[in-house]
């Protein structure tokens, strides 16, 4: 059970969130995709086939999640956490015993960690850490949206403390807005900007779709090494 996190609004967890459904598709490997966003659902806007919407803060919503996963262990499940869930997610948690419940289920719960550079992001880490500790495996999913330099978490200790914890830990390079940008006004999964011909109107051209694909494959290389 995959939960795409990071409390902070705008961070990418929504772009995290489609690469991994998107990798998981070009994988062969099952999933189900949870959207708990009210208004501005990524996931069930961009892989609706594969989406459904979930309340975090309703334990009955979050509850079937674990029934589905229990039900095929083989099939992935995934939550696009919306900004500001961390603390219901965690009360979930706390009061279903889920933490302790989870091996005896060979339940895997991962935490995606997406973070850019600035100081929140590295307060809400310290925070999450604090939280669950060693007792959920941690991906740090580093956004170079806001530029590739992330001094603030290095000095902090925060990703040494983690990493010593076993977390691991990626680098999200930054896709050129304007591509972003006809990729998201014409809500289409990244296979579909990839595969839907250069030049004409409100598509990528040739090289745009060069450079998404590079920039795919490179996220996809990362994925290859955490193994999710």
């Amino acid at each position: 059970m995959h939960f795409i996190g990071g409390e902070k609004g705008g961070v990418g967890k929504s772009l995290m969130a489609r690469l991994l459904a998107q990798y998981f598709i070009d994988h062969g490997q099952p999933f189900l995709a949870f959207d708990s966003d009210k208004t501005h659902g990524a996931l069930m806007r961009f892989y609706s086939s594969y989406s459904s919407p979930v309340v975090i803060d309703d334990y009955q919503s979050l509850d079937v999640l674990i029934e589905l996963a229990a039900a095929e262990p083989a099939r992935r499940i995934l939550v696009d956490l919306a900004a500001q869930s961390q603390q219901a997610l965690a009360r979930w948690m706390a009061d279903s015993r889920l933490l302790e419940l989870a091996p005896e289920l060979n339940l895997e719960l991962v935490y995606w960690h997406v973070m850019d550079n600035g100081f929140d992001s590295v307060e809400l880490l310290r925070k999450l850490l604090d939280e669950f500790g060693q007792k959920i495996k941690l991906v740090l999913v580093l956004n170079q949206v806001r530029g590739e330099r992330f001094a603030l978490l290095e000095a902090s200790g925060q990703r040494a403390r983690a990493e010593l914890w076993g977390a691991r830990s990626m680098s999200l390079q930054r896709l050129a807005d304007a591509t972003m940008h006809k990729i998201d006004a014409n809500s289409r999964s990244f296979w579909a900007a990839l595969n839907n011909g250069g030049g004409t109107e409100g598509t990528l051209g040739l090289l745009e779709q060069q450079r998404l694909w590079a920039w795919v494959k490179r996220v996809y290389e990362d994925l290859d090494r955490i193994a999710p």
